[in-house]
């Protein structure tokens, strides 16, 4: 299964014990095919960046960079292709584009806008409780 994880979803997964970072484990046992793009990881950078962040970062003992690193050693990345305005925050469209450069089946997101979008191009875009269900639904 070939998915695109929005950066919300990852900064999740690698920065709390939650149901996100389940989505990373599957991946170790070839269930699934994570995809990201330069774009995508630049903002992962950003967002785990923020102060916000700055204690659950330290608490990680890794840097913001070492993160990002790690992730992308987990996800193929490719160049997203250009869309027309889709997703209701044109920031977000650059995920779309990743998906459908990676020939994904799905997006996986907890952003509300973006999932208000349901499909685009035989790209599903779901949340991570669903994504989690077809995965305990389906055979290893």
């Amino acid at each position: 299964m070939r998915l695109v994880l929005d950066t919300n979803v990852v900064a999740s997964a690698l920065l709390w014990a939650g149901a996100p970072r389940r989505l990373l484990q599957p991946r170790f046992e070839q269930r699934i095919a994570l995809f990201t793009s330069l774009p995508l990881l630049a903002e992962l950078g950003d967002i785990l960046a923020r102060r916000k962040f700055e204690k659950k970062i330290a608490a990680s003992m890794m840097s913001v960079d070492q993160l990002v690193s790690g992730y992308s050693s987990l996800a193929a990345v490719v160049r997203p292709v250009n869309v027309d305005r889709i997703a209701p925050d044109p920031d977000d469209d650059v995920v779309i584009g990743t998906a459908l450069a990676a020939s994904a089946e799905r997006v996986v997101t907890g952003d509300h806008g973006l999932l208000s979008i349901g499909a685009y191009r035989g790209v599903q875009i779901i949340s991570v409780s669903e994504m989690l269900a077809i995965l305990d639904s389906a055979p290893c």
